[in-house]
């Protein structure tokens, strides 16, 4: 029998956290200034391995079957194909210069490849590694979203500040959106209906209504303390069921969530220095962001998003993406 109701209350806990190990996925962390590629244990929160890559590694992806992680060397103009079994380099795709951030199709056939120096979104048949297409948009593309139906591919270019919508079937630019200032990324929401852009220097995200292509609201961000051209929206990633959009904040060293229904922000949670993107684990209980100033990432718990633990990686963390399959 218990003596003390909290030594009980403690030993039931540490009983069901035993009895129910939290789902274990594959974390793969790109490091920009290192070169060098972090594998991380989600359960357990710790590093398994560093790989070596090539250089400047910054948009990072994995295959839909989680065999291949996919990794933008941005110095060696070139995607680096990681075998996830073996963390070996067993190919490269032909990205075009200086490759940042890409998207992968929802049937996983073909890399759309942001080429920041020739104004270009190259289109990759996965497959043959072969260039489908070269398809002109604004001064520095960067930001790369892709619709759920796979229909619609939405690059930011950060000079020209404007989200440029996509025909995949043709490979067309159809719509031009003016965005804030220095647009970095574009993530869709789950059902297609929107399109979500971040302005670093804007400071803003710009909600653009898929049928309409046009701008629905302008989120902004304040929080108490921090000066406002502190805060740089960079990474978003919504939640899939729609509900919530967590908003990385650069220097703010902040992740806002939004409440996508009213566009209102609910909380800022504080994680590591320059926080630059992030990535929920496939059951949605774990998001992760990479810091790139304090080379760390963080975990927070999306039930109560709070921050979990912070782990030390390679330098400047940049990307982060997640195994879709537990290991058991």
């Amino acid at each position: 029998m218990c003596v003390q109701t909290r030594a009980c209350a403690l030993a039931i806990l540490a009983a069901g956290l035993t009895a129910s190990p939290a789902s274990a996925y594959t974390a793969y962390v790109s490091n920009e200034k290192d070169n060098t590629m972090t594998v991380v244990d989600t359960a357990t929160m710790q590093v398994v391995k560093t790989v070596e890559v090539g250089q400047r590694p910054r948009g990072i992806t994995i295959s839909h079957d989680g065999k291949f992680v996919y990794l933008c060397a941005s110095d060696d103009d070139t995607v680096e194909i990681i075998d996830t079994a073996t963390l070996q380099i067993v190919g490269t795709l032909p990205s075009g210069p200086d490759p940042e951030l890409f998207v992968l199709s929802p049937d996983g056939k073909t890399l759309y490849v942001a080429n920041e120096d020739d104004n270009l979104v190259t289109a990759i048949d996965v497959e043959s590694k072969q260039v489908m297409a070269e398809i002109p948009v604004g001064v520095e593309p960067e930001g790369m979203g892709i619709s759920p139906d796979g229909k619609t591919m939405v690059n930011t270019s950060e000079t020209t500040s404007m989200a440029h919508f996509i025909d995949t079937g043709t490979h067309d630019v159809t719509d031009n959106v003016l965005v804030d200032t220095r647009p970095r990324f574009a993530e869709f929401k789950p059902d297609g209906s929107q399109v979500w852009v971040s302005a670093e220097v804007g400071g803003t995200v710009s909600v653009i209504d898929n049928a309409k292509r046009e701008v629905v609201k302008k989120i902004q961000f304040a929080i108490q303390g921090l000066r406002a051209e502190t805060i740089q929206p960079v990474g978003i990633a919504i939640s899939a069921d729609g509900k919530k959009a967590y908003v990385a904040l650069g220097p703010a060293n902040h992740v806002a969530v939004v409440n996508t229904d009213t566009y209102e922000v609910e909380k800022y949670i504080l994680v590591g220095q320059r926080v630059w993107h992030l990535a929920f684990t496939p059951d949605q209980k774990t998001l992760i962001t990479t810091n790139g100033n304090s080379n760390d990432i963080t975990f927070i718990d999306t039930a109560t998003d709070e921050p979990v633990q912070s782990l030390t990686v390679g330098q400047q963390p940049w990307g982060v993406a997640i195994s879709p399959n537990s290991r058991h």
